[in-house]
């Protein structure tokens, strides 16, 4: 059973604001957002959730992973370090 249970990973561009801008994931399976920031914009410096409990930086032209609770259905938002792009991860 195992085998079945491999990890939910979506990759997000991040160049002028989050691409895509809503994630859907299921609930209870393990799940990774691969934020990519390509633009040098300080406003995209950083990504941040309280409601996923991260705030991550983001080097230029390189993958973060950031591994997400799946336990509890809903919608929850995420944002740019300076609050003015918006992305959001629905868990169903």
């Amino acid at each position: 059973m195992g085998l079945f249970n491999k990890n939910q990973v979506v990759k997000i561009k991040v160049n002028h604001g989050q691409e895509p801008a809503v994630v859907k994931v299921k609930q209870g399976k393990p799940a990774q957002l691969v934020f990519k920031r390509t633009n040098p914009s300080t406003c995209l410096e950083k990504v941040k959730s309280t409601q996923l409990g991260f705030d991550q930086s983001l080097p230029m032209n390189q993958a973060v992973t950031i591994s997400i609770p799946t336990d509890q259905a809903g919608e929850y938002e995420y944002t740019c370090g300076m609050e003015m792009f918006k992305g959001k991860v629905v868990v169903n």
